[in-house]
C-alpha cells in the first residue's frame, strides 16, 4: 500500500520501490513530458487558488487528456506488483475506470459546472476519478465474485 501512495504522489516512484527501474524511470519519464507539455503544474497552482478560467486557459487539453490514464495505470501497476494479486483482470476494473472517468471530467471541464460552479480541468477530473473507482469497485464486487 504504501508503494501505491508514493505512485500518487509521482508516478513511476512506485514501480522503483517494488524494483522495476526500467518501468519506474519510463513512467517518470513520461509524468514529467506529459506535465511540462499540459502546464499540469500551473494549472493545479491555479485551480488552488480558485482561478478557474485561469486554469483553463493555461491547460493543454491535447496533452491534458492523457495524464490521468498515466497516473491510474501507475498506482495500478504499483499495486498489483507489490501484492498478491498479480494482475487479474478484477483488479484493473476500478483503476481502469477511474482512467476512464477521468479523461471524461477532462473533456468536459471547459463546459460542465456544477450548481453554477464551473469546476475546471482538475477539480472536475479528480471526482470523476473517484466516480470511476467507485464504479469499478461496484463493478468488481458484482460481476466479478
Amino acid at each position: 500500500m504504501e508503494r501505491a501512495l508514493w505512485s500518487i504522489a509521482i508516478p513511476g516512484f512506485g514501480q522503483l520501490l517494488n524494483g522495476k527501474y526500467i518501468k519506474g524511470l519510463v513512467l517518470i519519464t513520461l509524468e514529467f513530458f506529459v506535465n511540462v507539455n499540459a502546464n499540469l503544474n500551473t494549472v493545479i497552482i491555479s485551480s488552488f487558488y480558485g482561478n478557474t478560467l485561469k486554469a483553463i486557459r493555461e491547460a493543454d487539453y491535447q496533452w491534458l487528456m492523457f495524464y490521468p490514464c498515466l497516473y491510474m495505470f501507475a498506482i495500478w501497476d504499483t499495486y498489483t506488483d507489490g501484492s498478491d494479486i498479480k494482475e487479474e483482470l478484477s483488479s484493473s476494473v476500478p483503476f481502469a475506470l477511474g482512467a476512464y472517468f477521468g479523461t471524461i471530467g477532462v473533456i468536459y471541464s471547459k463546459t460542465f459546472s456544477i450548481g453554477g460552479i464551473l469546476l475546471g480541468p482538475i477539480w472536475l477530473s479528480i471526482i470523476c476519478i473517484f466516480i470511476g473507482l467507485i464504479i469499478g469497485y461496484i463493478a468488481k464486487l458484482l460481476y466479478f465474485k
